[in-house]
């Protein structure tokens, strides 16, 4: 007995919808290649999975026989079918019918997966890898459509014709042969490829080594030897001062003029435009004034400047050599579009049995042209003395085009084995003429088996940019391997493709750890492209200002020509967003996991926090490295998932049970960062199996405070990792890190240290409970040595603090209770970004915590004041402020802070009192005079 089709508590249809589709770029939390994700919904369709809907297999099957190859789980040709049959859900069906349809477009794809969303019944992640994002997208929306219809017919979707729909905007988006042919090789070579805008503009490689190629035009063509082979007169005249075979030929401009220049040459003749290209009003063997008067316009219609060439007519047949880096590579017979009679079929009958060639289509779509027939078609079947509705006797062949290109229906025989020496050496003779990289030489002689100068044929003409598909896809013959030598121009073998890149990333610490490693490896004289939170940084130069910690800005990164290293940081949100902006990252730094945007896109926990951030430790190579805090226990679990070698660093002492870990690591040749205590104070100790090399004395470098930011000693031994790992000396890294401070133009709005009036301010970006327990534990030991010195009594801490609105309400009441343990004085404000929050609204929860740690007696905060605006509240915090207090601002907006605190310094301190060595004063002199001061 049949089960009856679902049907719905209401007037609604059972539908399958998408409740939200993203695009990833790169790696990403699903897979390790680019993918589309939907997330779906059955609703109804929830309790009838495929076995429970009868003949909807096989009617699927019927309309999409490949999925007859699709092996899902099972491993087996068939295992797709078997397990529709055995009952699957249709979130799954949709992944496989949306693969299959990009079968059908010609990408080869067979990644993809199902899984059910958390807590959401009826609610699935469809996961659909792909080749072009635009076609992927169209085919999940064709393959969601298709699955509700073989549930219950919809009289207007009819889906041949959508499928058809579908195939011909999945051509137009496709690269054509001669693009694909170069961009398939450079995959195989491991060469990394963006496509640079919707045409054929794409760019190999990354940063420094990048190139770019257009079709066949590459980087290294000239500009001055396209221009002079679009000028086929200036061809002529260069080929002809060489010596080389080329037709008698005349520039004209008007009619009579084409009239003159032909009797002067004699008939016959060919008219055709001065620069126009794929053979578009090339008129042939014209063999008396009136042809010519007749084809003048034609020839002149396709000309860019208005001119037109009078040539002598070679007779022979077409070939097409092409050179590239001046060594010919393939030869190509060119027979213009034909159809052969059968004694059956009339002319119009036999191109249409032509054009049912599944390998014709249209433009460039195919590997073969349509044959079109217009005007000038017929005319010329008429001339061969038949007309469009005669049947044509057997054998016979007629004519549809006079010109051999592909462009035109023509088709190609493979000569590549065939020609001559001597002609070989005439057509790479003028390649090197024109002064082209890959040029296409056309010769028309009797046999390209025979010299051409003993035969009599030439070269007509001399093209930029040659098509390949004559040579990959010849209709008959052997096809040609061309695409290798047009990468070993662009790549020769053994020269490098990729930048080095650094991914960085973790709840708390990645944005100093990413200029700690930028400013080592431009101490080592590299050009260092750099992604952060504060924006995109080339060479030291920032050229973007906004947070850029996402793959769009990563992939702006290495397509800079000056970069040779790239260092990413790498933010949650741009991972959930679009993945990774690249394949893979050389070195991954993953700082800490802490409690941090959590009930947001799906992650509530610390667990799936950790399993986002540990997409840039998966997108590690097996040469490749991952820096990992063996501290966190987050951290410490990601090494399963690597699959290079890890490097630990860790804060921790010996004896405890991370340096356990980490000696046994050593001890099987693996290496680490770890901190090792000395008579002479905390020493920084690089561990390389059995060595040990001492690095530095955490107390000298600059960004640690003396050893008392204890965030920052962790950020040191994070870049000191990220930097042995890509084989910097020591010295150099050494020099690095001593070098390195927290001045507000080597890292601004992290720790910037300056004196207003006698009070120390710290300006910072701490916006969660991790970052400000670590941010607190500094400001005690900074305040408990300013007071071990002398400085005046007990140094009191004043604290301005605050969250994003995007935060849960406990988080931020987390944020204020741990404040309220480290600060006397709290000015809580608002965050610039409200994300949907009423004003004062998360500065009322942060308080909350305040007050909650308070009655619980865990507070060190005696007073608490909400100022919402920025600049208000940190003129608030100063003036609670007496001398000799340290203040720490945690601010959002650093640059208009930091000009706020710089007016407050010259109105708090006459110009003349600041002036040092005939200088006035500078802030940013006394912010380095602070900084210096603390590592003396």
């Amino acid at each position: 007995m049949d089960t009856p089709r679902p049907r719905p508590c209401g007037p609604a249809r059972p539908d399958l919808r998408v409740l939200s589709q993203r695009v990833y770029r790169g790696p990403n939390v699903w897979s390790y290649d680019q993918a589309v994700h939907l997330v779906v919904d059955l609703g109804i369709l929830e309790e009838y999975p495929t076995d429970l809907l009868p003949g909807f297999t096989e009617r699927l099957v019927e309309l999409l026989p490949g999925l007859e190859r699709h092996t899902c789980s099972v491993g087996t040709a068939g295992g797709f079918i078997q397990r529709m049959q055995d009952g699957t859900w249709l979130g799954h069906v949709a992944e496989h019918v949306a693969l299959q349809l990009q079968q059908e477009a010609g990408h080869d794809l067979r990644r993809g997966k199902t899984r059910s969303v958390r807590g959401k019944v009826g609610q699935y992640n469809v996961i659909v890898g792909y080749l072009d994002e635009a076609v992927a997208l169209a085919a999940c929306e064709l393959a969601v459509r298709l699955v509700n219809d073989l549930v219950e017919h919809d009289e207007a979707f009819d889906f041949e014709a959508e499928l058809a729909t579908f195939l011909r905007f999945a051509q137009r988006q496709a690269f054509g042969p001669s693009t694909m042919a170069i961009l398939e090789e450079a995959v195989s070579r491991d060469i990394p490829w963006q496509r640079l805008n919707r045409g054929s503009l794409v760019q190999l490689g990354q940063g420094v080594h990048a190139k770019r190629f257009r079709a066949t035009m590459t980087s290294l063509t000239g500009a001055l030897a396209v221009d002079i082979a679009s000028d086929k007169d200036l061809t002529t005249q260069l080929l002809a001062s060489a010596g080389l075979p080329v037709p008698r030929s005349e520039l004209v401009r008007d009619v009579e003029g084409a009239a003159a220049a032909a009797r002067r040459i004699g008939y016959p003749v060919v008219v055709k435009p001065l620069d126009g290209n794929h053979g578009r009003g090339v008129c042939l063997d014209l063999r008396d004034e009136q042809a010519v008067r007749e084809s003048f316009p034609i020839a002149q219609e396709q000309s860019r400047r208005g001119s037109v060439m009078v040539e002598s007519f070679v007779t022979g047949k077409d070939y097409r050599c092409l050179i590239i880096g001046g060594r010919m590579q393939a030869i190509a017979e060119r027979v213009p579009a034909h159809v052969v009679g059968d004694g059956t079929h009339t002319v119009a009958e036999l191109v249409d049995i032509t054009n049912a060639d599944p390998r014709r289509g249209v433009g460039h779509e195919k590997v073969l042209t349509k044959i079109k027939v217009d005007e000038a078609a017929v005319e010329l079947v008429r001339s061969q003395g038949h007309a469009m509705d005669a049947v044509v006797p057997r054998g016979e062949m007629v004519k549809l085009a006079l010109t051999a290109n592909m462009s035109t229906g023509g088709i190609s025989i493979d000569r590549t084995w065939d020609a001559h020496p001597d002609n070989v050496d005439v057509a790479e003779e003028a390649a090197r003429l024109i002064g082209l990289d890959v040029a296409g030489i056309d010769f028309i002689c009797p046999d390209i088996t025979e010299p051409v100068r003993e035969t009599g044929g030439a070269i007509c003409e001399v093209n930029a940019a040659p098509g390949f598909r004559m040579h990959t896809h010849p209709t008959e013959g052997e096809p040609q391997f061309i695409a290798k030598p047009v990468v070993d121009l662009l790549f020769p073998p053994g020269a490098p493709s990729r930048v080095p890149i650094i991914a960085v990333t973790g709840t708390n610490g990645k944005t100093t750890t990413s200029r700690m490693i930028s400013h080592i490896f431009k101490g080592l004289g590299r050009k260092v492209g750099m992604t952060s939170t504060d924006g995109v940084v080339i060479d030291e130069r920032l050229v973007i200002k906004a947070d850029a910690s996402g793959p769009r800005s990563a992939r702006m990164v290495l397509q800079n020509p000056r970069v040779d290293l790239a260092v990413m940081e790498v933010a949650r949100g741009g991972i959930i967003r679009e993945g990774l902006g690249y394949d893979r990252n050389d070195v991954a730094v993953v700082t800490n996991v802490a409690a941090d945007h959590l009930g947001l896109k799906g992650i509530d926990t610390l667990e799936q926090l950790a399993a986002v951030k540990r997409v840039v430790v998966e997108a590690v190579p097996r040469s490749g490295y991952a820096v990992l805090n063996a501290d966190d226990e987050h951290v410490r679990a990601m090494r399963r998932r690597c699959s290079g070698s890890v490097v630990w660093f860790s804060l921790k002492a010996p004896g405890s049970e991370e340096r356990a870990m980490i000696d046994e690591h050593c001890r099987r040749g693996g290496r680490a960062v770890v901190l090792e205590e000395t008579e002479r104070g905390e020493m920084i100790v690089i561990r390389q199996g059995r060595r040990s090399m001492q690095l530095a004395f955490t107390h000298l470098l600059p960004s640690t405070f003396e050893g008392t930011a204890r965030m920052n000693v962790a950020n040191a031994l994070a870049a000191a990792g990220a930097a042995f790992a890509l084989g910097a000396p020591l010295q150099d890294i050494r020099q690095g890190l001593r070098t390195f401070t927290t001045s507000y133009y080597l890292s601004p709005g992290r720790m910037n240290l300056l004196t207003v009036a006698g009070r120390q301010i710290i300006v910072d970006y701490c916006h969660n409970a991790a970052g400000m327990r670590m941010l607190g534990d500094f400001a005690q030991r900074y305040a408990d040595r300013q007071e071990e010195r002398g400085a005046g009594g007990t140094v009191r801490r004043i604290g301005l603090v605050a969250t994003a609105g995007d935060r849960r309400d406990d988080d931020m009441a987390e944020l204020g209770a741990v404040a309220a343990e480290y600060f006397d004085t709290i000015v809580v404000r608002d965050d610039a970004h409200l994300r949907g929050r009423a004003p004062g609204e998360q500065a009322e929860h942060v308080a909350r915590g305040i007050r909650q740690a308070q009655e619980a007696g865990r507070a060190r905060c005696t007073d608490v004041e909400i100022v919402l605006d920025e600049l208000q509240a940190t003129d608030r915090a100063l003036e609670i402020a007496e001398p000799g207090d340290l203040v720490v601002l945690c601010v959002d907006k650093h640059a208009q802070v930091m000009e706020r605190l710089e007016q407050r310094t010259k109105v708090a301190t006459p110009r003349g009192d600041n002036e040092q060595d005939g200088r006035a004063y500078d802030p940013d002199f006394v912010m380095d005079q602070a900084a210096q001061a603390e590592t003396a």
